[in-house]
């Protein structure tokens, strides 16, 4: 790897967070949130950030399945309450977007990655395949990275800094756990008060010059069953008792096995992804219906 830097974009400054003023309605509940530092000026909505509102409205009775776990069982609300850590999936869950969809939509490649996304999501492709073949077709700089930052800032999931806050409260720690990449997920972990070796994620590697060359391939998260290694590494050098895992996708279920994520709690206020909440120990809609549960 001589001859590449594993740049870590680092927030430059504190990140205070707006309501979004973006032109499409969406309800009081769910009001999106955008970062306002020197680092993400000149925020500007892409086409494909118009998916969300009506991602959003998805029914919250879903399939058959997924009613029978949308009121948690007293062990689940036990097990969140007890837990010594909460790992969160980041993209489409801590926020609303799909970051590396965003970098592609940003860097002209928006289409043919969000399929491979869908697919890696649901588990119809390994992940490792689905990283390779978007990063692929992305070859993103380290100035498009920096720039898909400074205009495209993510957008805090409503309810999910005051879920942080709860959880913190309750002397339970908090971890970031996701297929992105750390130099996009950095500013947000900033913001929410979560130091940066909470974060397990993807690195994206570049030339001295500033040019795409890969990504880290040892980071547990770039492959499948990236996640539930992750999770089990955490509880192990941690000596966690119980951790919960929250997320949207099938690399979120991954991580409850044994020696991992003691409870899978799916996220569908964002994506619905039907396979994925029909296997969830719990489904919410609205992060508030966490923090309700909580002491």
């Amino acid at each position: 790897m001589a001859g590449l830097i594993s740049a870590r974009a680092g927030p430059r400054s504190s990140l205070p967070v707006r309501r979004s003023s973006a032109a499409r309605p969406l309800p009081a509940s769910q009001v999106a949130v955008r970062f306002m530092s020197p680092l993400f000026r000149s925020a500007k909505v892409c086409k494909s950030r118009g998916l969300v509102a009506a991602t959003l409205e998805v029914s919250k009775d879903g399939s058959s399945a997924v009613l029978a776990n949308r009121q948690p069982s007293k062990d689940a609300i036990e097990t969140l309450r007890n837990a010594d850590a909460v790992c969160f999936d980041v993209d489409s869950t801590v926020i609303m977007d799909e970051g590396i969809d965003e970098l592609a939509d940003f860097c002209g490649a928006g289409k043919a990655v969000a399929e491979w996304t869908a697919k890696a999501m649901t588990g119809s492709v390994p992940f490792e395949e689905a990283l390779a073949a978007r990063l692929s077709l992305i070859k993103p700089s380290l100035s498009q990275v920096e720039e898909c930052l400074e205009k495209m800032p993510p957008r805090i999931s409503p309810g999910m800094a005051d879920l942080i806050k709860k959880l913190k409260a309750n002397s339970t720690d908090v971890f970031l756990v996701s297929g992105g990449f750390r130099q996009m997920i950095k500013p947000v972990a900033f913001e929410l008060g979560i130091p940066a070796e909470n974060i397990i994620a993807n690195q994206l590697l570049f030339r001295t010059s500033g040019e795409y060359a890969g990504f880290d391939p040892t980071e547990p998260t770039s492959r499948s069953g990236g996640k539930a290694k992750a999770v089990q590494q955490i509880k192990q050098n941690h000596g966690y008792k119980t951790v919960v895992m929250v997320g949207d996708g099938a690399t979120d279920l991954e991580a409850r096995q044994p020696g991992g994520a003691d409870l899978f709690i799916c996220y569908a206020g964002v994506q619905m992804r039907e396979p994925v909440a029909a296997d969830a120990d719990w489904v919410v809609f609205d992060f508030q219906e966490l923090i309700a549960k909580l002491p």
